[in-house]
């Protein structure tokens, strides 16, 4: 412990740093725990999918989505969300919708939006579509 106090009086900036970094990771982590929309795995999208008719919403654009996606998947890219919002999933409002991007980070603000616009059962699939094919699942082609 002494020692790394006086590593911490030696390098001011570096301990703001590595503080800093802390609690950024303990924010960011809280809030994912309190947020209404939740991060799930691909074998939890199943299970929505399978038990709940959740719905898969593939927000990639159009050359990525034909090349591979989840099977009966929706495709939604952002420009088409910006154009016509969500006015082609209102009848979803009720069921689970999971939103999938390629990696996992552009899907947060589609999800938000979409809870915002009144859809209260949105989830995200972690790590997106490189953590389904990675969990070796079947893909669609066309």
């Amino acid at each position: 412990m002494e020692e790394f106090l006086t590593f911490a009086g030696n390098n001011p900036v570096l301990s703001a740093v590595w503080v800093a970094l802390v609690v950024m990771i303990i924010v960011t982590t809280i809030k994912m725990k309190m947020s209404p929309i939740k991060q799930i795995s691909p074998q939890d999208l199943t299970f929505l999918v399978n038990r709940e008719e959740g719905m898969t919403l593939d927000i990639r654009a159009e050359k990525e989505f034909k090349t591979s996606h989840i099977l009966d998947a929706v495709n939604l890219s952002n420009e088409k969300i910006s154009q016509n919002g969500f006015t082609s999933l209102e009848k979803h409002k009720d069921k689970p919708i999971i939103v999938v991007c390629t990696a996992g980070i552009s899907a947060a603000k589609v999800a938000n939006d979409l809870f915002k616009a009144g859809f209260e059962k949105v989830s995200i699939l972690k790590g997106g579509m490189n953590a389904w094919i990675n969990a070796g699942l079947p893909v669609s082609k066309n």
